[in-house]
């Protein structure tokens, strides 16, 4: 019986090639695109989950509030992690983490290395194995070092490498580091990845120092005993706390002149190691990679549902519109005896058939299109993930289902055909094909959907990257130097010489932020900028009152300051001009306002323009170089700047970078969901016109000899072309009536995650609907006119 029916439904499949194809291909499709999200999603789900103490595993994290302003951070001091171990039962143990970048030289080449800093007892909190060392002593040692696997055959072509030395820079004199051990590569699953992993050293007095509290730089995790709760233990560490530090606290508020009403002391939480990846509220940093919202597993998980529900409306479409071309063989078998219980095994049958081949191609394909993948979604996936007991299981789960659903309403609305009817071809299909026309509107809203949010995201991301960011970054590039003593006035005056090179500027490297009091007492926290004089003028940053430095008032450079208008705004000034600023940190140093700076995004545009200080100083003293380049300039220039930089700063690795490109690099998250949505829409858009397609040949098939008839009696071309286009178009326009609130709604919620952002105006969504009806037209339109040209004595003939 089987063999019987594996027979019929391969010759099936032969006989009606393009629906074979059309339901294969779309469900493969379908089906590729929820394997890699659910590749994706089991990824996002897994990170730190293989640590064999990870749920006991608990990252401190405070809240602190200023002004009245609330900010958490994942940064704690030096002092947390010992001093919450010795006095807070229930803590077992601490680590304490940082990213710590340094050059180390490999003969006479000087390069970078991303060096991380760790307690001893690292390896025995977390489970990252290793190669070769033991786990108990390889950090004990100040001048241990663990490589990676991958950075020991980088630097040594073998992981058999204990003892041997590797040469790093402290300070401006290099130091050799004994490897003491070889672990492997972390997981591409674990917010910790280290590539070189080195002792976590501070001072006696350091650690003795009770306004290291305060001083916040590094990750400290705790390992909490099984019997307590992280509250019960968040209260007894905020409790100690309080009683140890109140007094260091006041203290300092009183040092810097801050009022004890501005500001509060922090308040401790404790943060799961297995939440930390999803946990955008907090962000990572010194060595922690980046979080991920769960928003994206959302999005894509959408994507994946959309795209396989449109493959199988597709496959239940066709097979009713193919079904009278099966009526009078489902007749002749009611007529021999078949029951509806073997009729509904054949078709659903027919279903599995066609969802194994294409369940099969899908993996093929999912394989193919990883690389890609991994690309878009910045991620390391690979098909083993597919072995994985608990995502196999998935796979089969979505194989059944899609070819249940896929199989089980056409089956049973083929099996209710009365033979009689059908054998004396009195047969046809009852009613108004209500449920195919709802199908296909629920196709078309999903693809309407997902084609307009592209093109909000198009234009959200290229309206970001155009827009006039307040200075000029066109043809800049900018050189850091670090760990060498100053020769900034040398390196500008040999830049200079060379006719690709216009101007040089500098400033101090680096994001710095500081408190100072106002005229008024008040007390700012603002960015600070050192600069050179000319910084301003060479990005073309306007000062819009007062004036800019001058090297022909060089006083300027020891009490003059410029301020933007977020700083004049925050200090409620209405004349800014000639104001006093105390540098409580600074000894009470007091500077004069000579001068205010248009705001200027020098950050990505999805962050506000907080309060910003400029100082002067001599470039021999700053390490970030702003060189402007002749516009077309050769890449020999970049040559120069390199051989320049290697003469003055041999000890330190040469990079450059040009502004331009690194301020589109901040926005790479909404360039890559741009691209992930452009393919979603694209794929949606091509199984949802595939369909289309098919059901007009069936239609066109089906009115055959109406059409034949209608030619007869005089009807043009065109005509028979618009009333067969015309119900499907109807059906298009009014999925997206019902698409466009929806879409809306999204596009409203998704613009309003942006500081800036561009109008929600009519186009957004109008040119869109009008390119996906005129796709929808033209896919009817070249079936549809291949028909009203046919001969109607084709048509007209009786089989």
């Amino acid at each position: 019986m089987w063999k019987h029916y594996l027979k019929v439904a391969g010759r099936n499949l032969k006989r009606s090639k393009i629906f074979s194809f059309i339901n294969i291909i779309g469900l493969c499709v379908g089906l590729t695109c929820s394997m890699l999200i659910l590749l994706f999603v089991k990824d996002e789900l897994s990170f730190d989950k293989f640590h064999e103490k990870g749920q006991h595993i608990y990252r401190i994290t405070t809240e602190a509030t200023f002004k009245g302003q609330t900010r958490l951070s994942s940064n704690t001091g030096l002092l947390e992690g010992p001093k919450f171990t010795r006095h807070v039962p229930g803590i077992k143990a601490f680590v304490r983490y940082q990213s710590d970048g340094t050059d180390f030289k490999k003969g006479t080449e000087v390069q970078s290395l991303n060096l991380f800093r760790a307690d001893p007892n690292f390896f025995q909190v977390f489970s990252f194995p290793l190669i070769t060392g033991d786990p108990n002593t390889c950090l004990q040692a100040p001048n241990a070092i663990v490589l990676s696997k991958d950075e020991a055959i980088r630097q040594f072509g073998s992981t058999d490498i204990l003892g041997k030395t590797v040469l790093l820079k402290e300070d401006t004199v290099f130091k050799p580091y004994t490897v003491t051990a070889v672990a492997k590569n972390c997981p591409q699953n674990s917010s910790i990845r280290f590539n070189a992993l080195s002792q976590f050293q501070r001072s006696g007095k350091e650690e003795a120092n009770p306004e290291n509290w305060f001083n916040s730089y590094l990750n400290t995790f705790v390992l909490l005993d099984d019997q307590v709760s992280p509250q019960q233990v968040e209260k007894q560490m905020q409790n100690y706390y309080l009683k140890d530090a109140s007094s260091s606290f006041k203290a300092l508020l009183q040092k810097y002149g801050i009022p004890e009403s501005e500001v509060s002391m922090e308040i401790y939480h404790l943060q799961a190691l297995p939440g930390m990846h999803l946990d955008k509220t907090i962000s990572s940093g010194n060595g922690i990679r980046s979080t991920s919202d769960p928003l994206y597993s959302y999005i894509l998980s959408g994507i994946a549902l959309f795209i396989l529900l449109i493959a199988c409306i597709n496959f239940i479409n066709l097979t009713i519109a193919r079904s009278i071309k099966r009526a009078k063989e489902i007749g002749i078998r009611k007529v021999v005896g078949s029951d509806k219980k073997q009729l509904i095994i054949q078709f659903m049958g027919e279903s599995a058939l066609l969802c194994l081949i294409a369940f099969g191609l899908a993996i093929l394909l999912t394989e193919a299109l990883l690389p890609l993948f991994n690309t878009l979604a910045n991620k390391s996936l690979a098909l083993s993930y597919l072995f994985d007991t608990q995502l196999a299981v998935e796979f089969i789960a979505l194989f059944a289902i899609t070819s249940f659903i896929a199989g089980f309403y056409p089956a049973i609305v083929l099996t209710r055909f009365e033979p009689t009817k059908i054998l004396y071809n009195r047969f046809q299909v009852q009613g108004k094909n209500y449920l195919q026309k709802s199908l296909v509107v629920v196709q078309f809203v999903l693809a309407t959907f997902l084609v307009v949010l592209t093109f909000v995201l198009y234009q959200q991301f290229n309206f970001l990257t155009s827009a006039d960011l307040g200075y000029d970054d066109s043809n800049l590039v900018l050189v850091e130097q670090y760990n060498t003593r100053p020769k900034g006035d040398l390196f500008k005056k040999d830049l200079l010489k060379n006719p690709g090179i216009v101007a040089v500027a500098a400033r101090k490297a680096g994001s710095h932020t500081t408190l100072a009091k106002i005229s008024d007492g008040a007390v700012l926290n603002f960015r600070q900028d050192i600069i050179t004089a000319n910084y301003l003028n060479e990005l073309k940053i306007p000062i819009i009152a007062g004036r800019e430095f001058s090297t022909a008032n060089p006083t300027d450079s020891i009490d003059k300051v410029l301020v933007n208008e977020a700083f004049v705004k925050e200090a409620g000034w209405k004349d800014p001009l000639g104001q006093k600023i105390t540098f409580t940190t600074q000894d009470n140093k007091i500077m004069q306002v000579i001068g205010v700076v248009k705001n200027y995004h020098y950050s990505s545009m999805n962050d506000p323009i907080q309060p910003q200080l400029f100082k002067w100083e001599d470039i021999s003293k700053l390490n970030a170089f702003y060189i402007k380049l002749q516009p077309g300039m050769s890449n020999s220039t970049l040559d120069y700047i390199k051989s320049s930089y290697q003469q003055l700063f041999p000890l330190s690795p040469f990079s450059y970078s040009f502004m331009e490109d690194s301020n589109k690099q901040q926005y790479s998250d909404i360039a890559k969901w741009r691209q992930i949505l452009l393919f979603g829409g694209l794929i949606t858009i091509l199984i949802s016109f595939m369909g289309l397609f098919g059901l007009s040949v069936l239609a066109s098939e089906r009115r055959k000899k109406e059409i034949g008839i209608r030619k007869v009696y005089g009807a043009s071309v065109r005509s028979i072309i618009q009333l067969l286009t015309t119900d499907y178009l109807k059906l298009v326009v009014i999925a997206m009536v019902i698409a466009t609130p929806v879409t809306i709604l999204a596009a409203s919620k998704f613009l309003q995650t942006m500081l800036y952002r561009i109008p929600l105006s009519w186009q957004l969504f109008i040119i869109p609907d009008i390119m996906v009806i005129l796709l929808a037209f033209l896919t009817v339109y070249i079936q549809t006119r291949q028909s009203a040209i046919t001969n109607p004595v084709k048509s007209l003939k009786d089989e």
